[in-house]
């Protein structure tokens, strides 16, 4: 049966499935014909299309009432899995299997789902560009003269191409949120905690989280019930949902595309019932600069080696720095080995004084005005031709790559917050994300605000 891989999601690729009007292996096979015709993507690093084919009708054998059954779902390359390498992109760990598979992914064969596939990314996922020296660059399906965000670039590609349905990736500052945008899906970051952490290439284990990407909101919400084994009471109205804007920081210098399909999606909202509020998260914005990068920088090359011990006992922490390729990963890494590391102090304020203060603030923001959730543009620009690692042109100008695609992204991993991009309708030209924030254990609510968006931006 021919199926329309561009318009079927998850949810209608499990209910053919479970009806039998397509059979799971057949279902697969037309996945990994699109995933051939759309190799130049680089979208994937491990994939095997009779592998795919045989597992899927495995899974839905075993699993027939699965909330997955038979589903395909492809997984970034630095969440472990045994049936393909896991390699964090670097290449040290080029070919390594580790012996035990990430809690995540076994939750997903308990629903009756499988990998895949496993999806290239930014080396070691420090990155928002996904151009790997080590694997080469993952490209946009729009433009693949075009970076796709990062770091879980691949993922967000695949998805975005028609390849898979369903998909993880890891967010530390943005990379669930960054690559949707700029590929044009749906990305979620939850908040930290809430889906199982182990058995992950780490950055941070304050920061880190699994998330997730999809081609609908319903997607991320059936993932996220399987994952958690809660599910989001629908909304069917933005009546009464109250937004804030953060007009300050986060809507400051946006490229004209993202501008002008940021505040046609805001009207919209604000037609179907939403109030806009404008608030101010200026307080926080000291704290942050104080914790995100120090944490991160802290925590990488201690997590690193536990992580090497647990799952690559075989590859020391010298070698896996010795086989990084990419520059600016390199140069992240190497500035920890030396006398300007991070020193304990730094990270300890930044733990016991900055990150309860941003807490304070922000949840004092949501209090003082009764938000539902804070919106803005997913990044400040639309994505930007692969090698512009360094700098990327804004406005006229020349701009920190990293620093620019991550603004308006890294305060809900400080705060453990979650986050979901979706994408704005835009007429022509590059995708756009718009992306909304809630409290801390707010997913549920996050997701059916975000159902009833999707909805409504769809008119």
């Amino acid at each position: 049966m021919a199926l329309d891989l561009e318009r079927l999601d998850a949810v209608g690729a499990v209910a053919a499935i479970r009806e039998g009007v397509v059979l799971a292996g057949d279902y697969a096979a037309a996945l990994a014909e699109r995933a051939a015709r759309h190799a130049g993507l680089n979208a994937l690093q491990g994939f095997d299309a009779a592998q795919c084919i045989r597992e899927a009708e495995a899974a839905v054998a075993t699993t027939p009432d699965g909330a997955l059954a038979g589903l395909p779902i492809v997984v970034k390359d630095n969440i472990n899995t045994t049936t393909y390498p896991t390699s964090g992109g670097t290449g040290a760990l080029l070919g390594h299997r580790p012996a035990t598979e990430a809690g995540i992914v076994r939750r997903i064969r308990a629903a009756g789902g499988f990998v895949g596939a496993k999806s290239g990314m930014h080396e070691l996922a420090f990155g928002i560009t996904s151009n790997n020296a080590v694997t080469g660059p993952v490209r946009n399906p729009h433009d693949p003269a075009l970076i796709p965000g990062g770091s879980s670039g691949g993922t967000a590609a695949a998805i975005a191409a028609g390849i898979f349905p369903l998909g993880l990736g890891t967010d530390t500052g943005g990379s669930c949120r960054i690559p949707a945008a700029l590929c044009g899906t749906v990305g979620f970051r939850p908040s930290t905690g809430r889906y199982p952490g182990d058995g992950v290439v780490p950055i941070s284990h304050t920061l880190d989280t699994v998330g997730s990407f999809a081609r609908s909101v319903a997607d991320i919400a059936l993932l996220d019930r399987v994952v958690t084994g809660q599910a989001a009471e629908p909304r069917h109205s933005l009546s009464g949902v109250r937004l804030g804007l953060p007009k300050s920081r986060f809507y400051d210098n946006l490229d004209p595309a993202v501008e002008t399909a940021t505040q046609a999606a805001l009207a919209g909202l604000e037609a179907a019932g939403a109030t806009l509020v404008d608030i101010s998260l200026q307080d926080i914005w000291a704290h942050a600069e104080a914790f995100s990068i120090p944490v991160g920088l802290f925590e990488v090359v201690r997590d690193l080696p536990e992580y090497l011990a647990e799952h690559a006992p075989g590859i020391s922490f010298d070698a896996l720095v010795e086989g990084i390729g990419s520059p600016d990963v390199k140069g992240f890494i190497a500035s920890q080995l030396g006398g300007g590391a991070i020193p304990f102090q730094a990270y300890d304020e930044a733990m016991t004084v900055h990150r309860p203060a941003m807490l304070r603030i922000y949840n004092r923001v949501f209090a003082d005005n009764a938000l539902d959730a804070i919106v803005f543009p997913t990044t400040p620009l639309t994505a930007r031709p692969i090698g512009e690692d360094e700098t990327v042109e804004l406005n006229g100008a020349r701009v920190s790559t990293f620093a620019t695609y991550i603004r308006n992204t890294d305060l809900a991993p400080n705060i453990g917050a979650p986050g979901i991009s979706l994408p704005c309708p835009v007429s022509s030209g590059l995708p756009v994300g718009i992306e909304f924030d809630a409290l801390p254990g707010g997913d549920l609510s996050l997701l059916a605000l975000a159902r009833a968006v999707e909805h409504v931006l769809a008119q």
